[in-house]
């Protein structure tokens, strides 16, 4: 348990930090008025998921490590920060989508009917609270180990 708490700290911080991005998101109406534009200015967190990467592998590194780190110490860490990452997204989810942002799935689906992007069965099939859950985790996971193994390749030091 000692080893891995830099990683199970770094997964809570990243889990708050994605629950004020939810909050900044709502507050600019990328939930709402300007949810048209909601894919791709969410895609702005993206940077501040890779800094919490680094921030990590760093720590890792200084106080485990003694300031060596192989790329494969750095992508296992790495991993493991994303393992926690995606057992926390679904409180996460659960979190924004009752909390935060409640009325999120009404219009997101409203907005892809309105707009022919999808039928309102698929809609209401895509854009719900399991669903979300779901995608949240997987989605976490498989980010999460492919940021690990480029964020490794920068932070490895002999």
């Amino acid at each position: 348990m000692k080893h891995i708490k830099i990683e199970l700290k770094w997964a809570f911080i990243f889990t708050f930090l994605s629950l004020a991005w939810m909050l900044l998101e709502r507050s600019l109406g990328w939930h709402d008025e300007n949810i048209a534009n909601h894919n791709w200015l969410t895609m702005l967190f993206a940077p501040f998921a890779i800094l919490m990467y680094v921030l990590e592998m760093r720590e890792k590194r200084r106080r485990v490590l003694g300031n060596k780190m192989t790329w494969l110490q750095g992508f296992v860490s790495g991993v493991i920060l994303s393992v926690f990452v995606a057992l926390l997204s679904p409180l996460a989810q659960y979190i924004t989508h009752n909390y935060i942002t409640p009325e999120y799935f009404n219009n997101v689906i409203e907005y892809s009917v309105t707009n022919d992007l999808m039928t309102r069965t698929k809609a209401n099939d895509y854009f719900n609270i399991t669903n979300y859950l779901w995608l949240s985790a997987f989605g976490a996971l498989g980010m999460g180990v492919v940021t690990s193994a480029i964020v490794a390749l920068f932070l490895r030091r002999k």
